[in-house]
């Protein structure tokens, strides 16, 4: 499941053509938020060097909480995170 950072997958949902970044979401802390998570589809996110961005909206990767494909796979997830997911 782990493989690299964050950023990485990332990169490579976004970017390699035999992926779809319509098929995965991130879930991210958000303070304030349900359960202080947040899902946001990959392909509404532009990423940069410390952070990426939603909109005009910048958040750093160690927000991160997991990567997911739609069918609920869990294709990266940080070390940190306990808590499970509710939808």
């Amino acid at each position: 499941m782990r493989k690299g950072s964050v950023k990485e997958v990332l990169a490579k949902l976004k970017y390699d053509p035999r992926e779809d970044e319509g098929d995965y979401y991130i879930v991210i802390e958000h303070r304030g938020a349900y359960g202080d998570i947040k899902k946001i589809p990959v392909e509404m996110i532009e990423l940069g060097h410390g952070y990426f961005f939603v909109g005009d909206a910048q958040i750093p990767y160690h927000r991160i909480l997991r990567v997911v494909r739609k069918d609920g796979e869990v294709i990266w997830e940080t070390r940190k995170d306990r808590r499970g997911e509710s939808d």
